[in-house]
């Protein structure tokens, strides 16, 4: 029997042309029983996904960016119907952690071969208030930016990685107060991890990437254990700059203990923690977060855990397929 294909298309995505459309339904379709659908608005994908799912459909792709591959998962949540992701916004942060080349047109060749050898993970995700999130949810300073970009949605398909430089400089200039933590992180058990401008829960590593390099707050993080949390305490220019710094690969922290973190390390200014299966942001006043990289709005309080395997997702074969 042939495998079943759903290939959901975001048509505003930033990569997303006429012909690599074309390529990329011919190519799945020679070897597949295909339905292509276009998303038209925001949320589209998850009904679209969900109603593939319970249609029996073996395999949804998500043909756009970050935001598009966040709605067909959280569309097939505990189902058996696999999510696959192609690369079709500006950055692809899980594609690409997930090893999937940034061009959609040889990603698809990959992913072709992927579903071919059924190779796919069970993999866990993070929940912010109902939602699921794939690799990161940001609050504070980092969401903020995020915020920003979307209001210049218009020039994010063009400007990319300039424009969030531009919207960071600008939202730390004139727009958020860098003087007062903006909420406090609560572990597991309720206890207090301190008080934040910037905090990041990741689900997988990296937390984005600046071209070709990966910006890796946590690289322990990974779908097969529960959350890591980074946090800066300070939005001093010296402070971020040097968290950027790890988060490229020089330098790092370690915990007190000695054993060696990676990325983002403990200190006055930073904090970093492993393996949280929940977490609670209590705000001093609103703030704003983001999921997988798309604004979601303000909030006084954010409950997020960890749900594992809650999602089977198709990754790259190991060379020589399986």
């Amino acid at each position: 029997m042939s495998t079943r294909v759903t290939l959901l298309i975001n048509p505003f995505a930033s990569s997303v042309t006429a012909r690599s459309r074309i390529l990329i339904q011919r190519r799945l379709s020679d070897r597949f029983d295909l339905t292509v659908i276009e998303t038209t608005k925001r949320g589209h994908a998850v009904r679209l996904a969900y109603r593939a799912g319970r249609d029996g459909t073996d395999v949804v792709i998500g043909l756009g960016g970050d935001g598009t591959i966040n709605e067909v998962a959280n569309g097939l949540l505990g189902m058996e119907t696999a999510a696959a992701p192609l690369p079709g916004g500006s950055t692809n942060v899980f594609a690409r952690a997930l090893g999937y080349p940034n061009d959609p047109v040889a990603a698809t060749d990959v992913l072709i071969d992927a579903i071919e050898h059924r190779s796919r993970v069970s993999a866990g995700v993070g929940v912010a208030n109902g939602r699921a999130f794939l690799f990161h949810v940001g609050f504070g300073f980092d969401a903020a930016v995020v915020e920003r970009v979307e209001a210049r949605g218009t020039i994010k398909r063009y400007a990319g990685h300039p424009l969030f430089i531009a919207a960071t400089i600008d939202t730390w200039l004139r727009r958020v107060d860098r003087r007062t933590p903006w909420f406090d992180v609560l572990g597991p058990k309720g206890e207090n991890l301190g008080s934040y401008h910037l905090a990041v829960a990741l689900n997988c590593n990296p937390y984005t990437f600046l071209g070709n390099r990966p910006l890796e707050l946590a690289p322990e993080a990974d779908l097969g254990r529960p959350l890591s949390v980074v946090g800066l305490r300070s939005l001093s220019l010296r402070h971020m700059v040097g968290a950027v710094g790890q988060a490229l690969g020089r330098g790092g922290g370690a915990e007190p203990g000695g054993e060696r973190l990676g990325g983002i390390g403990n200190s006055a200014a930073t904090a970093h923690f492993r393996d949280l299966p929940a977490v609670t942001v209590v705000g001093h006043r609103p703030f704003p977060f983001q999921m997988d990289g798309e604004s979601c709005g303000w909030v006084d309080r954010l409950e997020i855990k960890h749900r594992p395997d809650a999602l089977s997702v198709v990754v790259p074969a190991p060379a020589g397929g399986s």
